[in-house]
C-alpha cells in the first residue's frame, strides 16, 4: 500500500466551489467551472460542487423562461462535459433544463467526459423574496425517470446515487438550496439509501443571521445522517437588483465542521477538504438504529438508483491531509470547547459519585493520594461531590502511603493538598511492611539484594490497596478508586489487591492526556481557594511516576511504555472509530511530527510539546496493540463501577467495550506489517 496515500488510507478529497457568476452568460459561467475544476484536479479533488443554477445565474427571474438563455445553458453544458473528459474531480453544476412541459432546477453530476446523472430541485420556495415556482417545476415526485440532455438519456431524479467503484465508501447525493430547509429532505431518505457526501448546491441569498442558520443545518444534518455535507452558495456577480448574496462554501462531516471560506469573496474561491469515509462506514455500522430508520423506510430507500462510475484517484501521490486533527483527541485545542468538555467532565465525576455515595448510605471516602496527577484529581473530585451533598470533607479520609521510592516533592505536595483541601488526613508508612513480605516471600530484596522486579513493585501497589480496603472497613468508608482509562487500556495497573481495584473509580473514564486539563480548569475556574489552586499547580509539574524503584533517577512511566499523548491518540481511535493501526499511524504521523504544525490545547507547557517521527509512532502502536488486544483485557473485565465520561469511550464491560480476555493481537500485529516507517519516510 501507498502509506502517505489519502485515498489508500480511506479519505476522499471533496471542495465546495463558488466565484463570480456571469449573469445570463452560460458560456462565461461554463468557463469559470473547468478554471475552478482544473484546479481542484491539480489538489487532488474527487468531487466538486458548485452554486445553484451555476451555468446562468440564479437570480435571472423571468430569463430562464427565454429559449436562447436556455438554449445557451445546454451548450455551456456541453462545454463542461467535454472539458471534463481528462479532469479527476467530479463535476456538481448547476443549471435549468426543460423536461417534458416545464423547466427543472437541476444538479447536473458530469464525469470525464459524460454527465452521469441530473437530480432536480425538489421543494421550491415561493414565499417572501422567493418565486421560483413562477418559472420553474417541483422535482419532488421524480423517481426512475430519465431526461434528454447532451444528445442522451441520462438518469433523472431524486432518487439517484452515485458511488466510486474504485474508492471505497464514496457514495454521492445531490439536492439543492430549499431541499434541506425542509422537515424531510430528499437527502435523509440519500442517507438511509447509502449516501455518504451529500452535496447541495444553493443560490440562497443573503440576509442577516442565514448564514448561521445555514451552518446549523449543514451541521446538523451531517451529524444526523451520519455523513458529509458539501454546501457551495452563489456569491458575487448575482443580481443586487433586490437582494445580495455571500458566496458561503463549508464542508461538514459527522457534525464537524472540516473547512470554509471567508464570505463575500471577490473572486474564485474554494473549501477543500479530505472526508473520512472509514469513520462514516464505522459510525453507521456502530450505530444499529441508522439502519433500523433505513428498515422503517424501506418503502422509499429501496428503489434509490445507484449509478456507478470509476474516480481513478491518485493513489501513487502524497496529497498531504487536508482536514484538522487534533494531537489530543480527548483534549480539544479550542479554548471555549476545553474549557467546556473539563466542566462537563469534571461535574459528570462529581455528580456520579455523589449519587453512588447516596445511594449506599452516605460512607465515608478512603482514597491513598500520592501527590501524582490522578490521585490529585480524584481527591478534588471527592470533595467537591462533599460540598455538593452538604457533608464535611472531614468525611474524606485521605493517606498518603510511602514506599521505597517516594520522594519528598510528591509526598510533600500530598499533605500540601490535604491540609488545604481540609480532609481527614494521615500518613502511612508502607516499607517496613513491604520490606517484610518480601523477606517472608523469600524474595531477594528481603535478604538486601538490590533486586526490583515487578514482584517487588507490586508488593508495594497491593499493600496501599489493601490498606485502604481495609481502612474503609474498619472507619465505615469505601475505597475511592484513581487509576485512569489510559492505565486501564494498557493495563498499567496491578490486578486485584491493587490500584486496579476500588469500591468505585471516578477516574475510570478518564484518559491520562486530559486529567492535567481538568486541574488546570479546576484552578483557573476557581473551584478551590488559592492555597489549594497554588498546590494543584505544583502537582500539575510532576513529573509521571509510580515511585516504587529506588534510586536517584526518577522513574518515568513513560520511558518503559511510551508517551501516553501516543497512547491516547491509538485508544480513542481504536475505541471510538475500530481505525485499522495502519490508518492510525497515518493520523498520528499527520497529527504529531511537527511540533509547530497545528495548535496545542491552552494552557499546555512549550517544554512538553514534543514530535515523534514514524518509527516512533508505529514502535509506540505495536505496544498498544500487544497490551490492549493481547494481554489487558482481564483487568478490564473486573473494573470497579465508575462513570463514562469522553465520547471517546470507556472500557467498562457493562458498557462500551466487551472483548474475550484470551483474545490475540496477530491481526492488528499484521496490518502494521504492511508498511515500513523507514520507506515512508525516504518519500
Amino acid at each position: 500500500m501507498n502509506f502517505r496515500s489519502i485515498y489508500a488510507q480511506g479519505f476522499a478529497r471533496v471542495a465546495a466551489c463558488t466565484g463570480h457568476a456571469a449573469i445570463a452568460d452560460p458560456h462565461a459561467n461554463a468557463e469559470a467551472v473547468l478554471r475552478q475544476g482544473r484546479r481542484c484536479a491539480d489538489e487532488g479533488v474527487a468531487v466538486a460542487v458548485f452554486p445553484e443554477l451555476g451555468l446562468c445565474g440564479y437570480s435571472i427571474e423571468d430569463l430562464l423562461l427565454q429559449d436562447v438563455l436556455l438554449d445557451e445553458v445546454e451548450q455551456a453544458l456541453a462545454t463542461v462535459v467535454a472539458g471534463s473528459t481528462e479532469l479527476l474531480p467530479v463535476l456538481v453544476v448547476g443549471a435549468p433544463l426543460r423536461h417534458r412541459n416545464r423547466i427543472y432546477n437541476c444538479a447536473v453530476v458530469v464525469h470525464r467526459g459524460r454527465i452521469l446523472g441530473v437530480a432536480p430541485k425538489s421543494y421550491l420556495p415561493n414565499y417572501r423574496e422567493f418565486y421560483e415556482r413562477r418559472q420553474l417545476a417541483p422535482g419532488d415526485d421524480e423517481r426512475g425517470g430519465t431526461i434528454r440532455v447532451g444528445g442522451a438519456d441520462v438518469p433523472f431524479g431524486v432518487d439517484l446515487l452515485f458511488a466510486a467503484a474504485d474508492v471505497p465508501g464514496l457514495v454521492l447525493h445531490a439536492e439543492i438550496c430549499e431541499d434541506m430547509w425542509v422537515p424531510v429532505p430528499p437527502s435523509a431518505e440519500a442517507a438511509l439509501a447509502g449516501a455518504t457526501v451529500v452535496l447541495n448546491l444553493s443560490g440562497s441569498p443573503i440576509t442577516v443571521g442565514r448564514a448561521e442558520d445555514r451552518k446549523l443545518l449543514c451541521r446538523s444534518s451531517s451529524a444526523r445522517y451520519l455523513s458529509a455535507y458539501v454546501y457551495a452558495a452563489a456569491g458575487l456577480g448575482e443580481s443586487t437588483t433586490d437582494l445580495s448574496w455571500d458566496g458561503q462554501t463549508m464542508i461538514y462531516e459527522n457534525g464537524v465542521l472540516l473547512a470554509e471560506t471567508e464570505r463575500f469573496p471577490l473572486d474564485d474561491r474554494f473549501a477543500v477538504a479530505d472526508v473520512d469515509l472509514d469513520l462514516l462506514r464505522q459510525e453507521r455500522m456502530r450505530m444499529g438504529t441508522f439502519d433500523d430508520n433505513r428498515r422503517t423506510h424501506a418503502d422509499r430507500t429501496r428503489d434509490f438508483r445507484q449509478i456507478t462510475f470509476t474516480l481513478d484517484p491518485p493513489t501513487g501521490r502524497d496529497l498531504g491531509l487536508r482536514r484538522r486533527l487534533e494531537r489530543f483527541p480527548f483534549v480539544p485545542a479550542d479554548a471555549e470547547r476545553l474549557a467546556q468538555d473539563c466542566y462537563e467532565a469534571y461535574n459528570i465525576q462529581v455528580a456520579g459519585l455523589q449519587q453512588r455515595l447516596g445511594a449506599i448510605g452516605g460512607p465515608k471516602v478512603v482514597i491513598g493520594v500520592s501527590g501524582g496527577l490522578d490521585s490529585t484529581h480524584a481527591l478534588i473530585v471527592a470533595a467537591r461531590a462533599m460540598d455538593r451533598a452538604g457533608r464535611p470533607r472531614s468525611d474524606i479520609l485521605a493517606f498518603t502511603m510511602p514506599g521505597f521510592a517516594t520522594g519528598d516533592h510528591t509526598k510533600n505536595n500530598a499533605h500540601a493538598l490535604m491540609k488545604s483541601l481540609g480532609v481527614t488526613a494521615a500518613e502511612l508508612d508502607i516499607t517496613d511492611t513491604a520490606r517484610l513480605m518480601l523477606k517472608e516471600m523469600g524474595h531477594p530484596f528481603g535478604a538486601g539484594e538490590p533486586v526490583y522486579d515487578v514482584t517487588f513493585e507490586n508488593v508495594q501497589a497491593g499493600l496501599r490497596t489493601d490498606y485502604l480496603f481495609r481502612l474503609a472497613n474498619q472507619r465505615g468508608g469505601i475505597v475511592l478508586g484513581t487509576g485512569d482509562l489510559s492505565e486501564l487500556a494498557l493495563g498499567w495497573c496491578t490486578y486485584g489487591v491493587g490500584d486496579q481495584m476500588s469500591h468505585y473509580n471516578v477516574n475510570g473514564g478518564v484518559p491520562k492526556t486530559l486529567i492535567q486539563h481538568l486541574i488546570r480548569w479546576v484552578v483557573s475556574s476557581g473551584q478551590f481557594d488559592d492555597e489549594t489552586g497554588r498546590t494543584l499547580t505544583a502537582i500539575l509539574d510532576t513529573e509521571i511516576s509510580p515511585e516504587l524503584v529506588p534510586g536517584e533517577e526518577l522513574q518515568s512511566t513513560e520511558s518503559k511504555i511510551g508517551p501516553y499523548a501516543l497512547h491516547d491518540f491509538t485508544l480513542f481511535h481504536v475505541l471510538r472509530y475500530g481505525f485499522r493501526p495502519t490508518k492510525i499511524a497515518f493520523l498520528a504521523w499527520h497529527a504529531w511530527r511537527d511540533v509547530a504544525a497545528g495548535a496545542w490545547p491552552p494552557g499546555f507547557p512549550e517544554e512538553d510539546r514534543k514530535e515523534y517521527d514514524l518509527a516512533e509512532i508505529r514502535q509506540w502502536l505495536e505496544y498498544f496493540c500487544r497490551r490492549f488486544f493481547q494481554f489487558a483485557q482481564f483487568k478490564r473485565s473486573a473494573m470497579p463501577n465508575g462513570p463514562k465520561v469522553s465520547a471517546g469511550g470507556s472500557l467498562s464491560p457493562r458498557g462500551d467495550w466487551r472483548m474475550p480476555s484470551d483474545s490475540s493481537a496477530k491481526a492488528w500485529l499484521r496490518d502494521l506489517e504492511r508498511w515500513d516507517p523507514a520507506d515512508v519516510e525516504k518519500g
